[in-house]
């Protein structure tokens, strides 16, 4: 075959690869998977040098069978090396939602999790129902407050557009409040931001304590830190405080991890921080699942150097993770007796927060929530009762 012709029928095979590979490229990066980019490129590119070398024979030379082959190794090692930052930051474990982790505690299934009262409850909710909301922590006790009170149905934890009990993190839940889609939402209290939010909105937020609960550090199992001051830990997250053997621990740079703004977790840690300035979160570029790129706050990665916080029913109960341990805060341990006593430095309430909703069955369910029966299903799933 004629040079032209062989160059006529490569640019064919060339485009047919293309076509072919678009499509993929196109539905990885929709997904948000956009750390497959690398890979699908190199084995397109290394399908055409296939053809590209059988055509001109170079399979038939040892020598130049060689060259190609190390050639399309070169060029799928080259494609692959972009995904292996993704797959290491993977490699380690994290305290992060997990979807099944709501289905465990789903009302009105076969939860083995789910707090139950001996009997039925003393208040039976009826229509018109409150639609409940709030932080991920908490779902568990408001999922018990469903089954014990609400009518018998299917209440998708996700799908806010037909259940009327869901759970769709704090930020997003104080939003639901705030905008009418939530009439109670469960969750620590709010951040300036959402003060502000409901202020412009023109809608005045009251809190009803309904539990007490632990914020808690963790870090790495391997870590031999098993207790910080409040100061020490102040000093570290405040950048004052850069290794770890400045607080009894290895000579090793300290990861510090914070969380999003407007989180729970994150609005109980200002708190904590009692106007000592807070250094830059971490940030990672992740995939926004439209084929773009945001910025936001890094997710906990559990390096052996790395510090992050929680709240403790969270992390001991519902995430369950053995690669991290809670560390004592000024020589007190998180536990449900220190929580109680008031002797864990960072206890406090958790809410039930509402915005004025002209439910009729607000008032009952919150004063049933106080009650010896909602006080006994906040102790029996995990938290500590107010009353």
């Amino acid at each position: 075959m004629k040079l032209a012709g062989r160059i006529f029928i490569t640019l064919l095979i060339g485009a047919f690869i293309a076509v072919l590979t678009l499509p993929v490229l196109l539905i990885v990066n929709l997904n948000g998977s956009v750390h497959w980019n690398g890979p699908i490129i190199a084995v397109a590119v290394s399908l055409l040098l296939l053809y590209i070398f059988s055509v001109t024979n170079m399979f038939a030379r040892p020598k130049s069978r060689m060259i190609a082959g190390a050639a399309i190794i070169f060029c799928l090692l080259i494609g692959f090396s972009f995904a292996v930052p993704h797959f290491y930051k993977e490699s380690f474990a994290t305290v992060a939602d997990d979807t099944d982790l709501y289905y465990k505690y789903q009302p009105f299934t076969d939860s083995e999790k789910l707090a139950r009262l001996d009997g039925d409850a003393s208040f039976q909710m009826e229509e018109p129902l409150p639609s409940l909301d709030g932080a991920t922590a908490l779902y568990p006790l408001y999922a018990a407050f469903t089954e014990a009170v609400y009518p018998e149905d299917v209440y998708e934890p996700h799908s806010p557009e037909y259940s009327k009990v869901i759970s769709s993190t704090t930020p997003v839940a104080y939003d639901y409040l705030i905008d009418g889609t939530a009439d109670i939402i469960f969750a620590a209290g709010p951040s300036e931001g959402q003060l502000k939010a409901a202020e412009e909105a023109g809608v005045e937020l009251q809190l009803t304590p309904i539990g007490r609960e632990a914020f808690v550090f963790f870090v790495n199992t391997k870590n031999p830190v098993e207790d910080l001051s409040s100061e020490e830990i102040r000093s570290i997250y405040s950048g004052e405080t850069v290794n770890w053997s400045e607080v009894g621990g290895r000579d090793d740079d300290i990861r510090v991890f914070q969380r999003p703004e407007d989180s729970g977790s994150q609005t109980t840690f200002i708190k904590f921080m009692n106007d000592v300035p807070i250094m830059e979160p971490e940030i990672e570029e992740v995939a926004s699942g439209m084929g773009g790129i945001i910025e936001e706050v890094a997710s906990y990665r559990n390096h052996k150097n790395a510090i992050g916080y929680t709240f403790r029913f969270y992390a001991n109960e519902m995430v369950q993770n053995d690669k991290i341990k809670l560390i004592a805060v000024d020589g007190v341990e998180p536990t449900i007796d220190t929580i109680r006593s008031g002797e864990y430095p960072m206890a406090s309430e958790f809410y039930a927060i509402t915005a004025g909703s002209d439910n009729p069955n607000i008032e009952p369910f919150l004063e049933w929530i106080l009650s010896e029966e909602g006080q006994r299903l906040v102790e029996e799933t995990g938290f500590v009762s107010v009353q």
